[in-house]
């Protein structure tokens, strides 16, 4: 019988932490899922400690080709009409997919949504800054300056997913900002503002700690979204984005004595900014750093 739900979780070297993934997911009330752990390489035995799972959930492998990889194949081999992703240091609460479920059922025009989250660091809650609270609807814009989506609280139709192709597996990091902006760029993304994820921080193999510049990647998915012929006020928004990011690495580079990287972020620019954008308003970031 196909599954309602693919739950998909990449990992690496996260054992225990996805043990804990694992019994949140299967401690589920929602019980019409399948449960996917694509393992991508880890050397601390995960793989065997998964065989003790038997069929409550399929084990995929891969060589070290990064999370986006990981999340693609397990939707590759996944069956269900909607996909749900969890990172394995994350946890669900027990009725996270329920919740999902329903809403997405009530709202059949509706392709994604995602549920607040509580953010525990070290052990310990802690209180996200205004600036990371999360947007619901039309998040475009708020979205261009920081990634305002968690991967552990989405829930998305697996058309929407085919139809934007997946994750882009260059994105060694911020992968998942990538997506969402591709996503939100013509599709709603509602906010269930129940805190139904677990969002655990503070441990050295975050690939948000492991990584250094991640701007350096957030500029490549903005590059990547004006090529695609992105328009109007979202392209504007885009650019001036595209800017703050180039004038933060443009100034880190300096600040390292690297004139000539510096000057190569700034060159970025050039490709976007043409005659009908207020080349002022959008150069003001980069004159501010110099």
């Amino acid at each position: 019988m196909t599954p309602f739900v693919s739950v998909i979780i990449p990992t690496y070297n996260r054992w225990p932490m996805l043990c804990d993934a694992i019994e949140s997911v299967l401690g589920q009330s929602y019980k019409d899922f399948e449960l996917i752990v694509v393992d991508d390489g880890s050397k601390d035995g995960t793989v065997e400690k998964l065989m003790s799972y038997s069929s409550a959930l399929r084990v995929l492998s891969q060589l070290g080709r990064g999370v986006a990889a990981a999340r693609n194949i397990g939707v590759r081999w996944s069956s269900g009409r909607y996909l749900a992703f969890l990172d394995s240091d994350d946890l669900w609460e027990p009725g996270k997919l329920e919740t999902q479920v329903a809403f997405m059922e009530a709202h059949p025009e509706i392709q994604i949504c995602q549920t607040e989250e509580i953010w525990i660091r070290n052990g310990v809650r802690v209180n996200p800054k205004k600036k990371h609270r999360k947007p619901s609807g039309d998040i475009f814009r708020a979205s261009l300056d920081l990634c305002l989506v968690s991967p552990s609280a989405v829930m998305m139709t697996r058309e929407l997913m085919e139809r934007l192709g997946g994750f882009d597996e260059v994105f060694i990091v911020c992968e998942d900002y990538d997506l969402w902006l591709r996503i939100a760029v013509d599709t709603p993304v509602p906010l269930i503002p129940e805190p139904l994820v677990l969002k655990r921080g503070g441990h050295g193999d975050q690939l948000s700690r492991s990584t250094w510049g991640l701007d350096r990647f957030r500029a490549m998915a903005l590059q990547k979204l004006l090529r695609s012929g992105l328009r109007g006020e979202r392209r504007t928004w885009t650019v001036q984005a595209l800017a703050n990011k180039v004038a933060i690495l443009a100034q880190g580079a300096r600040k390292r004595g690297k004139e000539e990287e510096a000057l190569m972020y700034e060159g970025i620019l050039a490709e976007f900014v043409s005659e009908e954008l207020n080349m002022d308003w959008v150069l003001r970031p980069l004159l501010v750093t110099r």
